[in-house]
């Protein structure tokens, strides 16, 4: 659909809406001056990544789907806050709607839970419920976990400490029973994938430990939560997949995999109890109804009731079912990993850094040294970007890389490999042409 057909599109919608209402939901504006500076804007915008193409296979960047966009500019005619009913009396509605497919889609169906501005902000949440919940207990995430964890642990005054990721870009079971063994551990994150390399942390174990010594699990599932969808992940992907349902708190991203604009993350609890921990008093917010407000069971307070609106709509054409069309372009994310996995494998002047686990590939040329390895990695980084092939750099401990690895010499503690998320739905039908691109300039780099 051309986006001429989509504007057309909300054109008619448009008229719709402002017709149940007596007044305008436009204001009087000179055109001729609105005209003349999205102009401006469309020049300055243009300094961008192509994020939109299937020869864009870098970051985590990933088009919303029209009906998300169309659904997100109708809803902004209102700028809805989701904050309370007052503000966003229908998009409040669409958002619970569509927080409670999510939740099921989990094995969940009591639950607490809402949108938030994104996953940091979703963590945020898990992590102050985690305070509030064992205010003098660490909490602890594999070192190969986001960031954000540790960021967040520090302005909430948690004590954080990071557990020894293994070959595979996991969580060491062992690891972290070392710590639990000398710590009094509260919550332990668990990640499904790993932003970095698309790993997919040992639930199943952690599960296990957790009857031993009786902490809280919060799943990070930000970035590889809709894989709960996909059939075609490995016997132990499914199985920590599987288990999902028997965590305590649950985070995951519309805007990463589910199709949406940016921030649209999601924060649940399987406790609806938890809502007790969020009670506050303000005299002016809550009088048009009775009925639980979202900004009662919230940090943040204003949100954008169109992310909310944008979401529902979404999973009105693609619901969360499995075998259903968004479950196949799930799918089809990972097929497109596989393929590129396989054709570094057969390549003599590649190495893979593991196999793929979702829909993330790490790989590296060879070379004798880490050194070595790391310039050349940015060498064809930068040169298939010359030639609009946009792939993404990442350093990964030296101590981590797996024994296929062992020949070469561990002259830096990091590696700069090559890495690749093929997040788009046609991705696997554009993987002969990324690698084409990929083999030529890998092999001009030997010569």
């Amino acid at each position: 659909m051309s986006i001429s057909s989509e504007l057309s599109i909300l054109n008619e919608v448009i008229d719709k809406l402002q017709s149940s209402f007596n007044h305008s939901l436009t204001v009087d504006t000179n055109l001729d001056e609105v005209a003349s500076v999205l102009n401006e804007v469309a020049e300055r915008m243009q300094d961008n990544y192509p994020y939109f193409d299937t020869k864009y296979a870098g970051q985590m960047l990933k088009p919303p789907h029209p009906i998300a966009r169309l659904a997100y500019m109708l809803a902004l005619y209102f700028n809805p806050n989701n904050h309370a009913l007052d503000g966003g009396k229908a998009s409040s509605q669409m958002e619970k709607e569509a927080v409670t497919s999510i939740a099921q889609m989990f094995g969940w169906i009591e639950y607490l839970g809402h949108l938030t501005g994104g996953g940091t902000m979703a963590n945020m949440e898990a992590l102050w419920v985690a305070r509030k919940l064992h205010p003098d207990k660490i909490i602890v995430a594999s070192e190969m976990a986001h960031y954000t964890h540790e960021r967040i642990s520090e302005v909430l005054g948690i004590e954080f400490k990071k557990v020894n990721a293994d070959q595979y870009g996991r969580m060491s079971i062992e690891a972290l029973e070392d710590i639990l063994n000398q710590n009094e551990v509260g919550t332990v994150v668990v990640t499904l994938g790993t932003t970095g390399t698309g790993s997919v942390d040992p639930l199943v174990d952690v599960l296990a430990l957790q009857k031993k010594y009786n902490f809280r699990i919060h799943i990070d599932t930000a970035y590889g939560g809709y894989f709960k969808l996909a059939d075609n992940l490995t016997e132990y992907g499914l199985a920590q997949y599987e288990a999902i349902r028997h965590a305590d708190s649950i985070v995951i991203d519309p805007h990463k995999h589910g199709l949406q604009p940016y921030g649209c993350g999601c924060i649940l609890f399987k406790d609806p109890s938890t809502g007790r921990l969020y009670k506050h008093d303000s005299p002016y917010t809550y009088f048009s109804s009775a009925e639980l407000h979202l900004g009662e069971i919230s940090l943040e307070c204003s949100r954008a009731g169109a992310a909310a609106v944008a979401l529902w709509a979404t999973m009105q054409m693609f619901p969360l079912e499995r075998k259903g069309a968004f479950a196949k372009g799930i799918e089809n994310c990972r097929i497109a990993a596989i393929s590129l996995a396989k054709l570094i494998a057969e390549d003599d002047n590649s190495i893979p850094l593991f196999h793929p686990e979702l829909d993330i590939v790490v790989w590296a040329p060879k070379g004798n040294t880490l050194s070595d390895i790391s310039q050349k990695s940015n060498q064809i980084f930068h040169t298939c970007a010359k030639k609009d092939l946009h792939l993404a750099l990442f350093k990964y401990p030296s101590r981590l890389l797996p024994n296929e690895w062992g020949h070469i010499e561990r002259d830096q503690e990091f590696v700069t490999c090559l890495r690749s998320c093929l997040m788009k739905h046609n991705h696997h039908d554009w993987v002969d042409q990324i690698w084409s691109v990929i083999k030529s300039v890998s092999d001009e780099s030997f010569k």
